[in-house]
């Protein structure tokens, strides 16, 4: 029996001569960098984007995005963009709004999915609206805020910004005398944070491209919390791939996965996180709709366990960006496993 990964692989591999042209005909811009708190992780993610489609033979130019972002596009020609951003300016849809005005395809989700889910508050309201199940919490809003949490989310909570990624900003808090020092640091970060209930268990993200739902990666950090070091610099972070879960809970994860990228109106490569509680019950944090593609990020791990390597992905996340020149945003949402 034919893997369903070896099939992606082989389709991404096999280029016939008009393929190739097409490939050398098109310049592709890869936005990375910007203003973000997340710059310095957006341009490692953009320069291994870079050197996986020169790989592949595509004419590309990378772009440092700052306010000369329009007279670089179109100075440079660009057919197509590679959005590596991450962070404000990048992910909350005001770059892809600029790019649908200038009739540039691009690739990742829309204005609306990409602003819905850079704002943690409003994603919460739309995937609770959805019967996805969230953590239980409250917005807050600066400078007010709220003086304690809400009485009915007992302790520990967790803080974060709105409209940050990476883990930045975030503070789990186990006691009171935490609560005010943690909310400030969140609004360090803009006018609104969100308050969660802590859930405790496993953190596992389940990464979805287009119709392909690939197998959830399960993220062992030190401490209990996936915060920013442990992310990018803690070497003793561990990661399984696949999680190791029931089949039933694996299942009940890819659908919530497929429904939670549903419900904001993701397209092309998105990263569904969950806390899995001992119980067994799952919950939507967040989602990520442009995912880290440095070399300890999750969406290639899971995409190389179905058998696509890291070129593979990048090319695959590009085509689907073109839907009119036969990529993979045609192909309807399937949950796919891999089969050996």
């Amino acid at each position: 029996m034919k893997r369903e990964g070896s099939e992606v692989k082989g389709k991404a591999n096999m280029q016939k001569p008009s393929a190739v042209r097409m490939t050398a005909s098109l310049r592709v811009g890869v936005l990375m960098g910007g203003s973000s708190a997340e710059r310095d992780i957006s341009l490692r993610t953009g320069q291994s984007i870079c050197e996986a489609l020169r790989r592949r033979r595509y004419t590309v130019v990378p772009i440092d995005v700052d306010a000369t972002l329009p007279q670089q596009l179109r100075a440079k020609k660009i057919s197509v963009a590679f959005l590596a951003l991450h962070g404000a300016g990048g992910e909350d849809g005001t770059v892809q709004g600029l790019l649908e005005t200038m009739d540039i395809p691009y690739t990742g989700s829309g204005v609306s999915a990409s602003a819905v889910c850079m704002d943690k508050g409003l994603t919460r309201v739309v995937l609770h609206a959805a019967g996805i199940p969230v953590p239980p919490g409250e917005i807050m809003q600066a400078p007010v805020g709220l003086s304690h949490p809400p009485r009915h989310l007992g302790w520990p909570v967790v803080v974060k910004p709105s409209k940050e990624g990476s883990s930045i900003g975030v503070s789990i808090v186990k006691r009171p005398a935490e609560w005010k020092r943690a909310v400030a640091k969140a609004f360090r970060y803009g006018p609104q944070a969100v308050v969660e209930k802590y859930i405790p268990g496993r953190e596992v993200a389940v990464g979805v491209l287009d119709g392909i739902i690939f197998p959830g990666v399960e993220v062992i950090a030190p401490g209990g919390f996936y915060d920013f070091r442990a992310k990018y610099g803690n070497a003793a972070t561990r990661y399984l791939c696949p999680a190791q879960l029931s089949s039933r809970l694996e299942q009940r994860l890819r659908e919530l996965g497929g429904q939670a990228y549903h419900a904001v109106g993701c397209r092309g490569a998105a990263r569904v996180d969950f806390r899995i509680h001992p119980n067994g019950r799952p919950y939507v944090l967040e989602l990520n709709t442009i995912p880290g593609m440095t070399a300890r990020s999750l969406l290639p791990m899971a995409a190389a366990h179905h058998g696509m390597t890291y070129d593979d992905l990048v090319d695959a996340i590009l085509q689907s960006a073109m839907p009119n020149r036969g990529g993979l945003a045609s192909q309807p949402m399937t949950m796919k496993r891999r089969m050996t």
